[in-house]
This record gives C-alpha cells, sequence and structure tokens, in this order.
C-alpha cells in the first residue's frame, strides 16, 4: 500500500535559483522601448525615423552633405537596389509613347505648347538612349534617416532643420507614421529595408547622394588653424607630422593672408617652434614688439648687417668641410649674378675661382678646421682685392665697386652683426630700395640657412610675397632649393605671394608647390582664378568659392585631404596681429590714453 506522506521528497534542482547570464545584448539594450505612431522611445531618448519620398528633377554634386554634417546624432540607411534594364526599356518606351501622344493631341487642339511635357520627353529619350549605350543603369534608391534627443521637443527641431535644408533643394521627407520600428531597422546596419519606400534613379544622380565627401582635419596634436566651414568642426593639425612641413599661401590683396600667417605664427610659438619671418613691408613688427621678439630693420642706413660670405657656425657630423664650402661658393655665385646684373660664362668662372681664392688667403679651405672658419670670415672687399689681381677683370672689379665703396657698401661690405637667439625673429626690408630688395632677401635666406644648418631645432620661415625673390631665377633656384632640403633640418618654409602669375612664371614656381604638403588658398581674383583652378586641380564649385570668399576664408589643404576653411582669432590675438589700419589707429590712440593716463 503506497503512503503518500512517506514517499521520498524530490529535490529541487539549484540551477532553478542561478542567476541568469548576462550577456553582450543585455549591455547594450535599453532598459525599455516604447513604440508610439511617430517617434520610439529608447530607454530616456528619443528617436523619429523619416524616408524621401520625392527628388528633383537634377540632383546637384554633395546635395546630401548638409544633412550629414549636422551636429546631430543620426543613423542613415542608403538601401540601393540593381533595377532589370529590359524592363526599365519597356517602362520608357510606353512613358515616351503617353508623353508623345499628349503633345501631338495638344498640337491637334491648337493649344500652347507645354514646356513640362516637352523637358519630359527630351529627359526620357536622353535616358533611354544612355541606357541603351550602357553609360548608365537605373537603381531603385531607398534612403532613411533616424534621427535622436532628448525630449519631443528636440526632434519637432530637428525634423523643421531637416526639412528646411532638403526643401530649399526641391527634396521632400515624411516621418515613417506607424513604421517607426520598421524605419529604425532600415536605418541601422542590417542591411533590410523594411520600408520598402523607393525612387527610380540612374547612375549620374545616384553617384550625387555619396556621403562621404566632407573631410575631417582635427588631430590630437598641432595648433588650431580655423574651422571648417563644412561642419564647424575644428582644424587641428601639426605641420610637422607630414612629409615635409612646408606650405604656400596664395591670395589677393586684402583677403586675410598675412592675418592667417600671424595667427599661426603665434600659436607655433606657444608650443616652442621657433619663427623666423621675412618682411617686406614690416608688417610683423607689432606681433615681433608683442612677444618678445627681435625686429631687424634691413636697408642701407640701418645698423643691422648681415655678410654675404657667412658660412655656417658649426657643421654636422654627416657633413664635410669641402661639401660645405663648395655649396657655399655656388650659392655666392648665384648671388653675385644678381648683385652685378648677370654674367657671362667667362665672367662665372672667373667669380667662382676668385670666391675660392678669397676664402682660401682667410686660411678658410677644406683642410683647415671648420671651427676656425667664423673668426676669419672675408668681405665684400676682399673679393674686390682677389679680383684685382686676375687679369680680364676689369668689368667685374667696376660693377663690384659699388659693392665696397659705392652707396651700397653700407649694408654689404660690412661684417654680420645681428641674432636669432630670440623664438621669433623679423627681419624688415621695407625700407630697402626696390632695385635691392631680391638681392637682400637672398642674402637674409642665405644667413638663415646657415643658422639652420648649424643648430638642428623646430623651426618655421616664412617668406612673405615671395614674388620678390622669384622674379630672378638665381634667387627663385635658392628658394627651391631651401624648400627642398628644409625637412632634414627640421624646418618648415612658408611661401606667401599675392601675385600668382609672377610666381608661376618661374620655372620652380611649380615645384616649390608640389614640396609644399600644406597649401592655404584664399580670395582670388577673377584674372588669376584660372591659373589657379589648373595649378591645384580645383573642382568649379572650389573654384566659385575662391571667388566669393569672405576675408579669412578659403581652403585649406592638408596632403590629400582638404577643407574649406576659416580663420578664427581671440580677441587677444586680433589686438597683436590686426592688419587693419583702422584698428591699428584705435589701438595707438588707446596706448597714448593709457600713457597719459
Amino acid at each position: 500500500m503506497a503512503i503518500p506522506f512517506l514517499k521520498k521528497k524530490r529535490e529541487i534542482p539549484e540551477k532553478i535559483f542561478e542567476a541568469p547570464t548576462i550577456g553582450i545584448k543585455d549591455i547594450i539594450a535599453p532598459s525599455s522601448i516604447a513604440l508610439v505612431s511617430d517617434h520610439l522611445k529608447l530607454g530616456n531618448r528619443f528617436a523619429k525615423s523619416f524616408f524621401i519620398f520625392s527628388y528633383p528633377r537634377y540632383l546637384s554634386t554633395a546635395w546630401f552633405s548638409p544633412v550629414i554634417n549636422l551636429n546631430t546624432p543620426m543613423d542613415i540607411g542608403l538601401h540601393i537596389h540593381p533595377a532589370d534594364t529590359g524592363m526599365t526599356l519597356k517602362q520608357l518606351r510606353k512613358k515616351i509613347t503617353e508623353v508623345q501622344a499628349e503633345i501631338i493631341e495638344r498640337e491637334e487642339k491648337g493649344l500652347i505648347r507645354e514646356p513640362a511635357l516637352e523637358i519630359a520627353y527630351k529627359d526620357l529619350e536622353t535616358l533611354r538612349d544612355r541606357l541603351m549605350t550602357a553609360q548608365e543603369k537605373m537603381f531603385k534608391l531607398g534612403l532613411y534617416l533616424t534621427v535622436y534627443g532628448d525630449t519631443e521637443k528636440e526632434l519637432r527641431e530637428i525634423e523643421i532643420t531637416l526639412r528646411s535644408i532638403l526643401e530649399a533643394k526641391l527634396i521632400y521627407i515624411k516621418p515613417a507614421l506607424y513604421q517607426q520600428k520598421e524605419g529604425f531597422n532600415s536605418s541601422l546596419p542590417y542591411g533590410l529595408d523594411q520600408i520598402q519606400v523607393h525612387t527610380s534613379i540612374n547612375t549620374e544622380p545616384l553617384s550625387s547622394t555619396f556621403p562621404f565627401i566632407s573631410f575631417d582635419l582635427s588631430s590630437n596634436e598641432g595648433i588650431l588653424y580655423g574651422i571648417n566651414r563644412h561642419n564647424n568642426s575644428l582644424i587641428l593639425f601639426d605641420r610637422f607630422s607630414l612629409e615635409n612641413s612646408n606650405s604656400c599661401v596664395f591670395a589677393k590683396s586684402g583677403s586675410g593672408k598675412s592675418y592667417m600667417v600671424k595667427v599661426e605664427t603665434l600659436r607655433q610659438l606657444m608650443l616652442g617652434v621657433n619663427e623666423i619671418i621675412l618682411d617686406p613691408e614690416n608688417e610683423y613688427r607689432a606681433l615681433a614688439e608683442a612677444v618678445g621678439g627681435s625686429f631687424l630693420n634691413i636697408s642701407l642706413a640701418s645698423p643691422n648687417h648681415i655678410n654675404p660670405f657667412d658660412l655656417p657656425t658649426t657643421l654636422r657630423e654627416d657633413e664635410k668641410p669641402e661639401d660645405v664650402l663648395r655649396s657655399n661658393i655656388l650659392n655666392l655665385v648665384g648671388l653675385m649674378r644678381l648683385m652685378l646684373g648677370g654674367l657671362s660664362a667667362e665672367e662665372d668662372g672667373i667669380i667662382d675661382r676668385a670666391l675660392t681664392e678669397t676664402y682660401a688667403a682667410k686660411d678658410i679651405t677644406s683642410e683647415t678646421d671648420p671651427s676656425t672658419w667664423p673668426e676669419r670670415i672675408p668681405l665684400m672687399e676682399d673679393l674686390e682685392a682677389v679680383l684685382e689681381g686676375m687679369e680680364g677683370t676689369e668689368s667685374l672689379v667696376r660693377r663690384i665697386r659699388k659693392f665696397t665703396k659705392g652707396t651700397f657698401a653700407p649694408f654689404f661690405n660690412q661684417p654680420t652683426n645681428v641674432s636669432m637667439e630670440k623664438p621669433l625673429v623679423v627681419f624688415g626690408i621695407r625700407d630697402m630700395e626696390d632695385e635691392l630688395r631680391p638681392i637682400a632677401m637672398f642674402i637674409i635666406m642665405r644667413y638663415i640657412w646657415n643658422k639652420v644648418r648649424s643648430e638642428l631645432k623646430k623651426r618655421i620661415l616664412v617668406v612673405d610675397e615671395a614674388w620678390w625673390i622669384m622674379k630672378t631665377e638665381d634667387g627663385a633656384s635658392f628658394l627651391f632649393g631651401l624648400c627642398k632640403r628644409a625637412r632634414k633640418y627640421w624646418l618648415g618654409v612658408t611661401t606667401i605671394t599675392q601675385d600668382v602669375g609672377d610666381f608661376m612664371k618661374s620655372e620652380y614656381g611649380k615645384p616649390i608647390i608640389t614640396n609644399s604638403s600644406l597649401q592655404f588658398l584664399m580670395k582670388q581674383s577673377p584674372a588669376t582664378i584660372d591659373l589657379v583652378q589648373k595649378t591645384f586641380n580645383l573642382t568649379d564649385e572650389e573654384k566659385y568659392l575662391l571667388l566669393e570668399a569672405e576675408v579669412g576664408e578659403g581652403i585649406f589643404f592638408a596632403g590629400q585631404k582638404r577643407v574649406s576653411i576659416k580663420v578664427v582669432a581671440s580677441y587677444t590675438e586680433d589686438q597683436i596681429i590686426t592688419t587693419s589700419p583702422e584698428e591699428i589707429l584705435k589701438i595707438k590712440r588707446a596706448k597714448q590714453e593709457l600713457a597719459r593716463g
């Protein structure tokens, strides 16, 4: 007899009391999902899905860019389904017949022409021809957007923004009413098209929806150059991270190129980069004084002198004395061509030999100790003395005498007495006579180059109004050599010019640009825009952007990337670097009032 209460108790399995395992889905899933007719609520966040249902006759390149670059969290689903070309051609043939029949009927009735019908007929015929020749293919495009916000009010504001952007281009969207779940899934990277709202579209307009068009130039290092005009992101960049740290700036007068370079100079100084500026108009004097730098006024009456015969004070371990001396003499021959108004082939050889003998007379040869060279540097008068002792040099002696005993002697026949110890050094040559400017710029650049080679330090050399030095072949050649070799000495060369035509006339113009990894184009004049477009391979859109750019706006190239930029400065920076005559006068008056008070 079975007695129920004497039966053996059944054991309850322990796994019933075990806590369920938490997986990755539990971690990433929202705490709750609420589905409403016109939106979703995911935890504490709201989401709303839309679809595009109508497009205009033509789609411009990058029409989707303003939506992609909105400062709003958003998921975008692009679903592209290939359509059968044979079926499409049958449908087109039927549609063309209908449109043509309607046009003929209107003509028979004597009605006025209907432009919409005629345009539709032409478009259909063009599309059919391109499909027949396989130049185009047909697709069905479904484009869905899901936006996110913290409140329903924020979702409505985003919707208004989206509508205003798209409807300005005759593109229309609708919320996926009672299909928010399907819209949400269609926007996620599942490859699911659950809304199935499609528009027939051919290859050309389809390519304009390609989303990856806005470059972002933001990095963890470097300085702020400006704001990306496409998406308002910051353009933070370190020019020394590229294959070379050279840059070139092209802009018409008054477009803000000097202002931009001054902003960069201030910010590079904050990072410990030394700046050297060749300033033809003394624009950088206030900047040098504000940051405690050196402003060296270079002119015939100036107390500042640079000896053209200067050599590097110290040599690097991998440099041989004979190579340094030979390179220096070759550069000096180029300088002499400038100073003496050109040299014949015979005079070129004489000057080369005379320079070697001038150094040798001061015991500067490949066999002597380079550390003793700076104490025995010759002057221009020493070269004159050597030439006087050579045959067939009467013309050379006569021409060189104005630099040793004539009007130009106070500058060209003196030992160097300037220093580049400070982080910012500006060489101002505004007061130098126009005919001597290219010569002065050549001598200053040679002096800077010798200093750069003597001590390895992160530096930037700014050559403003570079077209001055580009006017002569020897000057352009030296600047190109500087740009080419600067990387090895931790130097970045910035060339600035407003005269693109003169710059590009030189055979070294294009090579200097190609040896500059950073390029900055600001407002251009209609007279030179075609040359600029050809040189920099600009699109028509970029061309018109440069023609219509405001002051401080342009295109910033960094390697293979390019963005539309607006240069911005703080109030303090602006007070230091402004070039506006009105602003400068206000600052001077404020300083005078402060001094009186």
